[in-house]
C-alpha cells in the first residue's frame, strides 16, 4: 500500500473512530484503494467485513487487493447463497419468447387491446407483465403495484397507463406467484427475482463493518437490505453523486440522504489539472459536493483528435452513426458491450419500415414506420427517438445491420465506440466526445446584445457529460459539449475550500500544480457550435 494521501488519510481516521460513512470519491480518485486501506485498518484491528460491489468484475478486482478477513461480492451472490441456490435447476431453463411465456400465463394468442390511439397485442401485454415483476423486484416494495407496470412508447400518459396497469397486473401477480415454486414453472428465472425474496426476508449480513462501492446508482431493493444493517455493523457508502446516471433503470442515489460523516476524495490520479478543470464545469452545473484537483505530475490536453482511441455518445443511435462513419474512414472499429442491442434495435426498424409490427420494447406499440416518424417528430414524448428515424431515413436498416456486422473485438481495434453509460468505470489514453452530445435550446429571449439567451442545463444531461469527460488520461477532444465554454453555466468556479458538509481533510494545492497547469493545454472549443437535435438520453434507450 502506497502513502496515503490527506483525504485518505481522514476517511481511515473516522473508518477508526467507527463513524459510519459517506464517501464522494470523484472519477479517477482512486477509490478502492481507499476502501483496501479501509479493509486493512479493519484488520490489524481484528475486525472483519464485507465489500458489496456493483458486479462481479469489480469484485474479483477488489479481492485482489483486500486483506483477508474482508469477502468481496456482490449482493446477488449474498442472496443466492441463502435463497437463490434452491432455484438454480430453473434458472438454466430454455428462453422463450416473452409471448410464450404470457400465453403460459393466460394471456390469450391474438389479444389485441385498444389503448388510446394504440393497439396493445398479446405480446406487448406479455412484456408489460414480465417488465413489471422486474421493476418490483429491484424496488423496495412488498407487493406489485401500478407504478411498477412499465410506461409504453406511445402510450405514456397518465389515463392510458392506468389502463394499461388494470390489464398487465393480475398477470405480474401470476407471475410472481409462479416464480415462488423452486423445482417448477413457466416463468424463466432470473438473479433478480432471487435478490428480491432474499430482500423481503430482512436479511442480517454478518460483519463488523459493510462497504458499499458505487453507491451513487444503488437499487432500492440492495439499499434496503444494506441500510438495515446499520444497527450491527458500520456502514460505509462510497461513491460519486455526479455520476448517478442510472435513475431511468430505477437505481438512485442513497448517498444523499444517508446519516453519517462525509468525506471527500477529490484528487484525481487520472489526468491533470486541465482535465479537472472541464470536469469542475459540470460538476458545478449539478452542484456536487466535491471538485476536482487534477494530478501536477500529469499532462492531460484538452485540445482537438483527430483518431482517438474511444469515441463517446450519448445515446445508442448515437453509436450506431458513429460506428458508421469510422468504418467508412477505414478504421477497425469496436463498439463497447457488442452491437446485440443495435441490432435489435435496427432490426424493429427494419419490420417497421416493411409494415410489420415489432415486439422490441421500445417500438411495439407502433404499426408502421410512418407512425413512428409521426411519433417521433410531433410528440414531445417520442423526440429521443427522432434521431433513430433520422439515421434510418439517411442511410437504411440494412446499411445500419452491415455495419455492425463489421465490428472488430476492442483488443484489435483502432477505436471503440461507446456510450456514456458503457463508458462508466472505463478509461482510455485519448477519448473524443460525440456530436449526439448538444446544447440545451435558447431560450425565447435575447441578452443586451441581442443574442439568444442559452437555456438551462439538465441536470441528468450534465452528469452524463461528467462521465464522458472524465475517461481520458492523457488527451481528451471535447467535441459535442464543447459549447460549455461559451455557456453561462460552464464557469468551473474553483474553490479552496471543501464544499460544505465535507469534513476537512481535502488536499492541499501543490506548490508545482499551477505550473503544470500552465503546460496542460486548454483549448478553444474544438468544434463548432453542434446542431440542437433530440438525442435519447438513456444508454437502452434509442
Amino acid at each position: 500500500m502506497r502513502m496515503p494521501t490527506q483525504e485518505q488519510a481522514a476517511a481511515t481516521d473516522a473508518f477508526d473512530a467507527g463513524s459510519h460513512l459517506v464517501i464522494q470519491a470523484g472519477a479517477g480518485t482512486g477509490k478502492t484503494t481507499t476502501l483496501a486501506m479501509l479493509a486493512h485498518a479493519a484488520r490489524r484491528r481484528g475486525r472483519t467485513g464485507r465489500y458489496i460491489a456493483f458486479n462481479r468484475a469489480i469484485a474479483r478486482h477488489a479481492g485482489r487487493t483486500f486483506p483477508a478477513g474482508v469477502s468481496c461480492g456482490t449482493a446477488h451472490a449474498l442472496a443466492y447463497t441463502a435463497v437463490g441456490r434452491r432455484y438454480r435447476g430453473r434458472m438454466n431453463s430454455p428462453r422463450l419468447a416473452g409471448w410464450r411465456t404470457g400465453a403460459a400465463l393466460g394471456i390469450d394468442d391474438g389479444l389485441s387491446v385498444r389503448l388510446g390511439a394504440r393497439r396493445v397485442t398479446n405480446k406487448a401485454l406479455s412484456y408489460s407483465a414480465l417488465r413489471t415483476v422486474t421493476r418490483f423486484c429491484q424496488s423496495a416494495d412488498k407487493e406489485i403495484a401500478p407504478h411498477h407496470v412499465p410506461p409504453l412508447r406511445g402510450a405514456e400518459q397518465k389515463p392510458l397507463h392506468d389502463q394499461l396497469a388494470d390489464l398487465v397486473l393480475p398477470f405480474a401477480r401470476r407471475a410472481w406467484a409462479d416464480l415462488q415454486h423452486p423445482e417448477h414453472g413457466v416463468v424463466r428465472f432470473e438473479h433478480d427475482h432471487y435478490l428480491k425474496m432474499w430482500a423481503l426476508q430482512e436479511p442480517v449480513i454478518p460483519g463488523d463493518f459493510l462497504l458499499l462501492d458505487e453507491a451513487q446508482d444503488t437499487n432500492p431493493v440492495v439499499d434496503q437490505v444494506f441500510t438495515a444493517q446499520r444497527a450491527h455493523a458500520q456502514l460505509v457508502l462510497v461513491g460519486d453523486s455526479a455520476q448517478a446516471i442510472y435513475g431511468w433503470r430505477g437505481a438512485r442515489d442513497v448517498m444523499t440522504g444517508f446519516d453519517g460523516t462525509r468525506l471527500a476524495l477529490s484528487r484525481s490520479f487520472r489526468f491533470g489539472p486541465a482535465l479537472a478543470e472541464e470536469a469542475n464545469r459540470w460538476l458545478a452545473i449539478v452542484d456536487a459536493p466535491i471538485r476536482l484537483t487534477g494530478s501536477p505530475w500529469l499532462k492531460t490536453e484538452v485540445s482537438r483528435l483527430r483518431d482517438p482511441a474511444a469515441i463517446l455518445c450519448r445515446s445508442n443511435v448515437g453509436a450506431m452513426a458513429e460506428v458508421i462513419r469510422q468504418l467508412a474512414a477505414g478504421r477497425r472499429v469496436a463498439l463497447a458491450g457488442g452491437g446485440e442491442a443495435l441490432g435489435a434495435l435496427a432490426g424493429a426498424a427494419h419490420d417497421l419500415e416493411a409494415g410489420r409490427r415489432t415486439a422490441h420494447p421500445e417500438l411495439m406499440l407502433f404499426e408502421s414506420w410512418g407512425e413512428l416518424r409521426e411519433y417521433a417528430e410531433f410528440d414531445p414524448a417520442g423526440r429521443d427517438l427522432l434521431p433513430l428515424v433520422e439515421l434510418v431515413d439517411e442511410h437504411g436498416t440494412q446499411a445500419v445491420l452491415h455495419a455492425l456486422d463489421r465490428l472488430t473485438p476492442e483488443a484489435s481495434a483502432e477505436v471503440t465506440v461507446s456510450t456514456a453509460h458503457r463508458a462508466k468505470g472505463r478509461e482510455w489514453s485519448t477519448v473524443r466526445i460525440a456530436d449526439d452530445f448538444t446544447a440545451p435550446d435558447d431560450l425565447a429571449e435575447t441578452d443586451e446584445d441581442g443574442a439568444p439567451v442559452p437555456g438551462p442545463i439538465d441536470a441528468d444531461e450534465a452528469r452524463l457529460a461528467y462521465v464522458a469527460v472524465t475517461r481520458a488520461r492523457a488527451r481528451l477532444d471535447l467535441g459535442g459539449v464543447s459549447w460549455i465554454h461559451s455557456h453561462p453555466a460552464g464557469d468551473p468556479r474553483p474553490t479552496s475550500q471543501s464544499p460544505p458538509g465535507l469534513s476537512s481533510g481535502r488536499e492541499p494545492r501543490d506548490s508545482s500544480s499551477e505550473a503544470h497547469h500552465q503546460a496542460s493545454t486548454v483549448s478553444t472549443p474544438a468544434h463548432p457550435h453542434p446542431a440542437r437535435t433530440a438525442a435519447g438520453a438513456r444508454e437502452g434507450a434509442a
